[in-house]
């Protein structure tokens, strides 16, 4: 994907209107690290210029009200001690709260797609985790044997550092192969662009290329890096790839009141670990990513 497109597009949404509507409210003006958590009107300004809850043609996110919180979770377990019995008791709690699906490392796809079995959870798991530095073939072969093992959604991250030295080709064709892969099985394509790594424009930039290479999602973090979701992300990349691509907020959320202020502020997909607490309002703990 030519950089000089890439360049243009940064450029049309750093415009100097897009910044003040982005960060202004009225006569108060406030940069992305002010958190959009705290500033609720900012949320309603962002979501007017733009942002959409619902992502067309995916089949997920609406309103809070709508269809509720746990349908929009990914059930997610995806530290390196987790175990087998982990694996089974994840699955009977996404069962028992009709979460989205269940987010869970390769080696676990085919035992949670055989638990699964009959009911509207899906199976999803993690590509290139959680460095994004495996070789482009080496995640298509991923994603392949992970969608034959009965996974239904691959979360894929980027290679940052291939974005972070301008090099949009092999980054729009990492993950291209990925969605391919996806898309002759049927299944859902979420880019993990490690937000708490980019500036904004390099975020900017992620979003774009990930939305030209036929992703189905953009998504904030992998859990593991220096930081997770925050608001004003996830506004900000709902606002560049708008409503034909869903945006997935994850890491760090850990309560009903940190959901709902990603949702407000355009998330289609949550993350998260501490996913009965945050439904049910139980101080069962996390398992962690």
């Amino acid at each position: 994907m030519a950089s000089s497109i890439i360049d243009r597009i940064v450029s049309q949404v750093f415009t100097e209107k897009a910044l003040k509507d982005f960060y202004c409210v009225g006569d108060t003006c406030q940069g992305w690290e002010r958190n959009v958590i705290d500033q609720p009107e900012t949320v309603k300004k962002i979501i007017e210029n733009g942002a959409d809850r619902i992502a067309a043609g995916i089949g997920v996110g609406g309103h809070i009200e709508d269809v509720g919180i746990a349908r929009m979770i990914d059930h997610t377990l995806l530290k390196a001690e987790a175990t087998e019995d982990e694996m089974i008791k994840l699955c009977d709690e996404a069962k028992i709260y009709e979460f989205a699906s269940v987010c869970v490392n390769p080696c676990y796809v085919k035992l949670c797609s055989q638990q699964l079995k009959g009911s509207k959870v899906k199976v999803c798991t993690v590509i290139g985790f959680p460095l994004g530095a495996t070789t482009t073939e080496i995640k298509r072969k991923e994603a392949e044997q992970a969608i034959e093992n009965g996974a239904q959604e691959v979360d894929m991250v980027i290679n940052i550092g291939m974005l972070k030295q301008g090099k949009y080709d092999y980054v729009f064709t990492d993950i291209n192969q990925v969605a391919l892969a996806a898309k002759r099985n049927r299944a859902i394509l979420k880019v993990i662009i490690e937000t708490a790594l980019l500036t904004d424009e390099e975020k900017v930039k992620a979003c774009v290329i990930s939305k030209e290479a036929k992703a189905d999602f953009v998504k904030t973090s992998t859990g593991f890096s220096k930081g997770g979701a925050t608001a004003s992300d996830v506004a900000l990349m709902k606002y560049v790839v708008g409503s034909s691509v869903g945006v997935k907020a994850s890491g760090g959320i850990r309560s009903r009141e940190d959901a709902q202020a990603m949702i407000e502020s355009g998330a289609d997909r949550i993350g998260a670990s501490a996913s009965v607490k945050i439904v049910a309002g139980n101080d069962t703990g996390e398992r962690g990513y």
